[in-house]
C-alpha cells in the first residue's frame, strides 16, 4: 500500500470526512482482495518484492480472468504461468495490455514499469525439450529485476557447447540449469563456477526417467557443493530464487 494513500485516509479520519470503520475497510482492501473463490495477496510486492503470481492449471478460466483483471486494476503487475493460448485470449478481452510469452507459456500484463535490469543471472537448458521450463525461469528473473543471459541446448551430450560459455557463466551471480534425462548438467556447471547453481529437473526423458524423478534424484545427490534443487519443471521457483540472489548481491 502506498504511504501517501494511507496518510490521505488518516487525514480524512482526522477531519471527519471518513469514519474510522471506513478507513479500516480501505486499509484491509489494500492488503487483500476477497473474490469469493480466491483471496488476492495485494501486500506481497511490499512484503516479498514480487507480486502474487497465478498458476493456471487447475483453475477455471473465468476465475483466472477475474484474478488478472483485479490485480491489474489494483496497479499490480500480472504474471500467469503455465497458460494456454485459450487462456491468453480470454485474459486479453479484459486486460488489453496482456502479452503471451509463447516459449515460457506465460501471460503478463503490467500497469507499472518493470525494474531496471541489474547484475546477471544465467539460465541454461540442456536440450531443446527443456527450453520451456528454462524460459519460464528466465522470464521470472527478468521481471524481478535481473539481467538475464540465456544458454540453450548445451547439454552434456555435447559438452563442447557448454565450454564455449564458461567466461559468461563465471560472471553470473546465480545460474539456473534446467535438464531432464539423467539430470547431469547442473553438476557439470556447478563444478565450473563460484556462484550458486539452482537446478531444475524437467519431466523430459524416456520411461525410466519417471517424468523427471530420475533427474530430480540425480540433482539432489550431486557431489558438487552449491547446487540447490527445486521441484520438477518448477522454472518459476528457480527464477525467483536466482533473482533474489542477484538482488542480494546488488545490495552488498
Amino acid at each position: 500500500m502506498a504511504m501517501n494513500r494511507l496518510l490521505e485516509w488518516m487525514k480524512a479520519v482526522a477531519t471527519g470526512a471518513l469514519t474510522p470503520e471506513a478507513a479500516a475497510e480501505r486499509v484491509q482492501a489494500s492488503f487483500e482482495r476477497d473474490l469469493g473463490f480466491a483471496r488476492l495477496d495485494l501486500d506481497r510486492p511490499r512484503r516479498c518484492g514480487v507480486p502474487e503470481v497465478v498458476f493456471a492449471p487447475g483453475k477455471r478460466l473465468d476465475h483466472i480472468v477475474e484474478i488478472a483483471e483485479t490485480m491489474f486494476s489494483a496497479g499490480q503487475n500480472v504474471m500467469i504461468t503455465r497458460a494456454s493460448p485459450e487462456i491468453f485470449e480470454a485474459v486479453k478481452t479484459r486486460c488489453p495490455a496482456a502479452i503471451y510469452h509463447v516459449e515460457a507459456r506465460c501471460i503478463t500484463a503490467d500497469p507499472k514499469p518493470l525494474p531496471t535490469p541489474v547484475g546477471l543471472v544465467a539460465v541454461v537448458s540442456a536440450g531443446t525439450a527443456d527450453r520451456a521450463v528454462a524460459e519460464e525461469a528466465a522470464l521470472t528473473a527478468e521481471r524481478m529485476g535481473a539481467q538475464v543471459e540465456r544458454l540453450h541446448d548445451v547439454g552434456v551430450a555435447g559438452l563442447h557447447r557448454l565450454m564455449r560459455h564458461v567466461k559468461l557463466l563465471r560472471s553470473a551471480r546465480a545460474i539456473v540449469v534446467a535438464a531432464g534425462m539423467e539430470g547431469a548438467l547442473p553438476s557439470v556447471v556447478a563444478g565450473l563456477v563460484p556462484c550458486p547453481v539452482i537446478a531444475v529437473p524437467t519431466s523430459v526423458g524416456y520411461g525410466a526417467s519417471f517424468q523427471g524423478l530420475a533427474a530430480l534424484l540425480a540433482m539432489l545427490n550431486s557431489c558438487v557443493p552449491g547446487v540447490t534443487v527445486v521441484n520438477i519443471d518448477n522454472g518459476f521457483g528457480a527464477g525467483v530464487a536466482a533473482a533474489i540472489i542477484n538482488r542480494g548481491a546488488e545490495k552488498s
